[in-house]
């Protein structure tokens, strides 16, 4: 019941404007007990019988066009998706409406259209209202958004592009992605040179794209030059370890290409320069291949002492117990309670709305934002006084 109350100051607030600019015998003062009326089957919770005195209204006004709206919004934000619809479509449909009051039920009306699934609808009164200049802002992010469901990606890039020209809103990011998401899309159609193409307008229009640099590294890397793909590798690891999971397997494909059979020094340089989980793992089995067990063991306790993560606790568990004869109980049970709380743990998160993720996703599922998704960094630790004096000694 708490959203009927919602609409109560816009009824007390309809009814004093309208008690104080009408005389009481003029035709739209009888109006005013319609209206609440309607506004009584809504707290009596009869939304039916309330929409139908509110279409019944012999006219809309300025006034009460608000309260439609208000209305329609309300239902919309319960789920009531019909409702809603029969409220929006009943002001369009009034001859008298003026023209941005109608851009603004048009609108509306779209929305509704959306969440109840109707895109051919809602795309087909979006692009009137951006014809018609009507509400053309919102109109053209409401197209986006529906291109991007349908992941429609030329029509994203066009109608990216037709925004940016009218609003002050910076959208490289998203033209970007777009340009991106069309250039996966001509690798999977074998048109390596479109790829290339858009991956370059990626770029043009947004100098920091990680995704575009990644995706080019890829290209190189399965046209046959490694080496190329290794330093667009480490230009992406040079901005900061929020993509290190996304290309160290690709860094490490360019290496084993190219030859190299030790490359702890190079991991152990980009680790000092940017220290993250994955990084930490393939570090310490270079350092186990190259010097030992007890190499790689001194390692994770310096790790840890530093920071707070747990899959190198568990790679510390598991080398104890590899150079141990028996095994005791309470490792186990240890690297049990690890593995579950690992299997649990995100390894991205969207840093505009916390959404947690274990797979890379260019446009966040929960806000919609594109780039906004980054790996989690290990939480730094300062090392306890006992650790301290273990590694000076």
């Amino acid at each position: 019941m708490e959203w009927l109350f919602l609409l109560l100051p816009v009824a007390a607030a309809s009814g004093w404007w309208a008690a104080r600019r009408r005389p009481s015998s003029s035709p739209k003062a009888e109006r005013e007990p319609v209206f609440f009326r309607g506004l009584n089957y809504l707290l009596n919770e009869q939304p039916d019988k309330a929409i139908d005195v509110f279409l019944k209204l012999a006219e809309v006004d300025s006034e009460t066009v608000e309260t439609h709206l208000a209305l329609g919004a309300l239902f919309r934000r319960r789920g009531e998706v019909d409702r809603a619809i029969r409220i929006h479509q009943n002001l369009v449909a009034r001859p008298t409406l003026a023209d941005p009051q109608r851009g603004v039920a048009l609108y509306e009306l779209g929305r509704d259209y959306m969440l109840a699934g109707l895109f051919d609808r809602a795309e087909n009164l979006f692009r009137e209202l951006v014809e018609r200049q009507l509400q053309q802002r919102r109109a053209l992010r409401a197209l986006i958004e529906i291109y991007q469901a349908e992941k429609e990606w030329p029509r994203c890039l066009e109608t990216a592009q037709a925004l940016q020209r009218i609003s002050d809103a910076p959208l490289s990011t998203e033209i970007a992605q777009y340009h991106c998401e069309l250039a996966e899309q001509c690798l999977r159609d074998s048109k390596p040179e479109q790829a290339r193409s858009h991956l370059l307008d990626a770029q043009a229009v947004d100098a920091d794209c990680i995704r575009a640099s990644l995706v080019q590294a890829r290209m190189e890397l399965e046209s046959g030059d490694p080496e190329t793909a290794a330093l667009l590798y480490r230009r992406v690891a040079q901005r900061g370890p929020q993509y290190l999971p996304a290309m160290l397997p690709g860094l490490l494909a360019c290496w084993q290409r190219l030859g190299r059979d030790s490359v702890t020094g190079e991991l152990r340089t980009l680790f000092e320069q940017h220290p993250s989980p994955p990084l930490m793992l393939r570090l310490c089995d270079a350092i186990e291949a190259e010097a030992g067990e007890a190499a790689a063991r001194a390692f994770l306790v310096d790790y840890l002492c530093r920071h707070a993560d747990l899959s190198g606790a568990e790679r510390l568990l598991m080398l104890r117990r590899r150079g141990q004869h028996t095994h005791s109980v309470e490792d186990a049970v240890l690297l049990e309670v690890i593995a579950r709380h690992l299997a649990a743990q995100p390894v991205y998160q969207c840093d505009h709305c916390g959404f947690e993720a274990r797979e890379l996703h260019w446009q966040c599922p929960s806000c919609k934002r594109w780039g906004s998704i980054k790996a989690v960094e290990p939480e730094p630790i300062a090392a306890p006084p006992a650790l301290r004096q273990r590694q000076i000694a």
